[in-house]
């Protein structure tokens, strides 16, 4: 970005004299005047007038001064602009999820980097992995947190690392034959109401395939895209419910004897271009906040 002949000039003109403005600028004033010379050149007009006393703007001169204070102070607000955002003084930050990782994961991180960078600026997309894995690889999303495997129309354009394993857990309507216990198998639930993700979403392929594998065919009442709602549905008694465990308190929701079921998070973002450094931040953090360190 060649700036330096503006501001020469922007001196010339505030000191009205070539040695003056060379002695402030720091540089020979035969180097000053050939540097005006070189300028009213590529202008095609002079820009100065010349005198034993110094110089002063002409018309074409002033005109020419005053547009170039405006590109100068463009110039330096980007800069400033380029500067703060590397150094995470302010940025966009756009991320797409599915549920669990929307509710229970990026909560902390993101109030994480914000105690460092309180100036950051985020957009959560709360979105299947389906959906969030086309998003980043077109350009909507910096990057998202997908359930593993996922698939994109363009396969090398996004690449995945794996963030953290993730398991489902049983939960109960009040008083249920099952509670008190810690596991259950799918004949437990056979022919019972069940609360569940809406089909098509990666966590609703998992836990179909797991129960059909077991030979059983769920009873879906309510499909539900949110977490909390279906801990709500299956509170009042409409029946039982899938969660992730991230969602539960450690004690609670019971583990599945016939098969695990276990599905494994990752991070996905584009793989030709580099995330800004915002995101790059954002994706230091998730690591260490997600994987405890």
């Amino acid at each position: 970005m060649e700036l330096t002949p503006l501001r020469y000039f922007q001196a010339i003109a505030k000191h009205e004299h070539l040695t003056k403005a060379a002695r402030v600028l720091g540089v020979t004033q035969p180097a000053l005047s050939a540097m005006v010379k070189k300028l009213e050149a590529e202008v095609g007009t002079p820009l100065l007038h010349r005198s034993g006393r110094g110089v002063a703007l002409t018309d074409p001169g002033r005109a020419f001064l005053a547009h170039a204070e405006e590109a100068l102070r463009k110039a330096d607000q980007a800069i400033q602009i380029a500067r703060e955002m590397a150094g995470l003084q302010q940025g966009h930050i756009r991320v797409g999820a599915g549920a669990t990782a929307t509710g229970y994961l990026l909560p902390k991180v993101i109030g994480a980097l914000r105690q460092d960078h309180p100036g950051l600026r985020f957009y959560i997309r709360e979105s299947g992995s389906a959906a969030v894995a086309e998003a980043v690889a077109s350009g909507e999303l910096d990057l998202g947190i997908v359930t593993l495997p996922v698939h994109v129309a363009d396969s090398r354009s996004v690449i995945t690392r794996p963030l953290i394993d993730d398991n489902l857990r049983l939960i109960l309507p009040p008083n249920h034959k099952l509670s008190g216990k810690k596991h259950f198998r799918w004949s437990d639930i056979a022919g019972e109401p069940v609360v569940a993700f809406e089909a098509g979403s990666a966590v609703r392929e998992l836990i179909d395939a797991a129960a059909s594998a077991a030979g059983v065919s769920l009873t879906v009442v309510m499909e539900l895209r949110s977490i909390e709602a279906i801990r709500a549905m299956v509170a009042e008694g409409i029946g039982v419910g899938l969660v992730s465990r991230f969602a539960l308190p450690p004690s609670e929701g019971l583990v599945c004897r016939d098969s695990e079921l276990k599905r494994k998070l990752a991070i996905i973002k584009p793989a030709a271009r580099r995330l800004s450094p915002a995101a790059q931040a954002f994706e230091t953090m998730l690591l260490k906040t997600v994987r405890g360190g």
